[in-house]
């Protein structure tokens, strides 16, 4: 095992690397698990597993990601009178570790958290740097907090048995990454992309390790999301009204993501911020990898009005200020901003 530390406002956050999936042992004030239908008997299965322990198991998926589920956990925790120094313990994909830490910061104002990510997408991105949340209605994480985990607890070997659909929303999230501040990791993904398909060991925990201290460089300098971090919402804001039109779940987060990452190269060409050579380079890294690249995603294929409808979404996501939607924008690899754009901009590079 070997571990990444990094440095937040709320204390240290270390990130741990296990060779088998691993729980933290929990404090004298006890502690609580939170996992899905899914994920339960890898954690029953995991070293330091405490049996004695409250365990909350949520239905697995987006459309769970709600505020009923979150009171499952805070009921569970009340009923069985944790303290406010006890852990809540998640096990599960970027939905369980959004909810278990969210019901965390909640719990007698702040409870300590620690996680244990199972997804390729959870441990690259979602269980790193704090930011939780759930859906509310039909939008995309619009209720959370900033409540960052202790510790988060990897073990590659659990993506073997990932399904694919799953796996590869993870590459999405990795490839954001990759072009935000990781050359390297994007020639990896460019060059070694059958390696990274079969899910070759080595190759992915390099790869994990390069996401998550990407990541949490990028967390340290901006916490709340105030200037910087915001960057790691590229093809995001494309790619959450995608998943809210399409209705939460059909498609899932990182074939939204990589979708609108494609869509935000399209609108920074035409804005001129974009370098064409660099968008005519991405795109086939992106489409090599299945993701659709097409203005029209397959999802909405044949529905009316589409364009309109995902500039509406657009305008009830959290990344709005004053009413006005705001885009990441990419000059080329490395070089990002963040600008608001008319609407008739967007209108055209969706169909």
């Amino acid at each position: 095992m070997d571990s990444f530390t990094f440095t937040l406002p709320t204390g240290p956050a270390t990130v741990l690397f296990h060779g088998g999936i691993s729980v933290p042992a929990l404090p004298a004030s006890g502690g609580i698990y939170v996992a899905d239908r899914n994920t339960e008997p890898l954690l029953r299965a995991a070293s330091g597993f405490s049996p004695a322990a409250p365990l909350v198991v949520l239905e697995p998926g987006e459309a769970h990601k709600n505020l009923k589920s979150v009171e499952r956990v805070l009921e569970a925790a009340l009923g069985s009178g944790l303290a406010r120094d006890s852990l809540f313990v998640g096990v599960g994909g970027g939905v369980v570790c959004d909810m278990t830490a969210f019901a965390a910061s909640l719990y007698m104002r702040g409870a300590p958290v620690d996680l244990v990510p199972t997804t390729l997408l959870a441990m690259a991105d979602a269980a790193i740097g704090g930011k939780t949340g759930v859906d509310f209605g039909s939008y995309k994480n619009c209720v959370g907090s900033f409540h960052p985990a202790r510790q988060i607890h990897v073990a590659v070997a659990s993506l073997r048995t990932l399904p694919e659909v799953e796996y590869r929303s993870g590459l999405a999230e990795v490839l954001k990454t990759a072009l935000l501040y990781a050359p390297k990791l994007y020639q990896i993904m460019s060059e070694r992309r059958d390696e990274i398909l079969e899910r070759d060991e080595a190759l992915l925990l390099e790869v994990i390790k390069r996401c998550v201290q990407a990541k949490a460089r990028v967390v340290e300098r901006d916490f709340r999301e105030a200037g910087e971090r915001m960057f790691l919402n590229l093809g995001h804001t494309f790619g959450h009204a995608l998943e809210t039109v399409a209705g939460l779940g059909t498609v899932t987060h990182g074939d939204a993501v990589a979708w609108g990452i494609a869509r935000a190269l399209a609108l920074g060409e035409r804005l001129g911020v974009t370098d064409p050579a660099y968008r005519a380079e991405a795109v086939p890294v992106i489409a090599s990898y299945g993701w659709s690249v097409d203005p029209v995603h397959p999802a909405l294929a044949g529905q009316a009005d589409v364009a309109a409808r995902l500039l509406e979404a657009m305008k009830n996501d959290k990344k709005k200020r004053a009413g006005r939607v705001r885009f990441v924008l990419q000059r080329e690899i490395n070089s990002t901003v963040v600008q608001e754009v008319e609407d008739a901009d967007v209108i055209k590079v969706l169909g």
